[in-house]
């Protein structure tokens, strides 16, 4: 086998070279768009969860068939920073103990969740759950313009 030795002065005066054209060049920073994330929804159901979305006038009402919710649901927003919010679904048992599936407090990073983008017309923080006839519901009202 034949080894080859290798140039140092060539391949490092490229090499220079092309990280010296990367460095001075000017870089594109990322922007914060919070007008995009700044209101998200999310149901206690996997991504692929079929969620009727019906938006009215005065409110966006969500509707999903929901096996082993417990009777008593609420609707629970999280501030995750100034002007960036989620909305979460507790039901009894997590509201006393903070366990289960249902958890809020972001220590079960569930990824594969059902999320809705809400717009900046809504208020999140009167938004209601409700489980009826096998149902959960859950309301988000909308600002309502005179």
């Amino acid at each position: 086998m034949r080894v080859h030795p290798i140039s140092g002065l060539g391949k490092r005066n490229i090499a220079i070279r092309y990280h010296e054209g990367i460095a001075g060049r000017h870089q594109k920073k990322l922007r914060r768009l919070p007008h995009i994330f700044s209101r998200v929804l999310e149901l206690p159901f996997t991504a692929d969860a079929d969620v009727a979305v019906e938006e009215g006038p005065t409110d966006f009402r969500f509707v999903a068939s929901a096996d082993g919710i417990g009777a008593e649901v609420r609707a629970h927003m999280i501030q995750i920073c100034p002007g960036v919010v989620k909305i979460v679904i507790l039901d009894g048992l997590d509201v006393d103990s903070g366990s289960g599936s249902l958890c809020a407090d972001g220590s079960d990073l569930e990824f594969n969740r059902w999320r809705f983008r809400l717009p900046q017309c809504t208020r999140p923080a009167l938004a209601t759950a409700e489980y009826v006839d096998g149902e959960l519901v859950v309301t988000v009202p909308k600002d309502v313009v005179v």
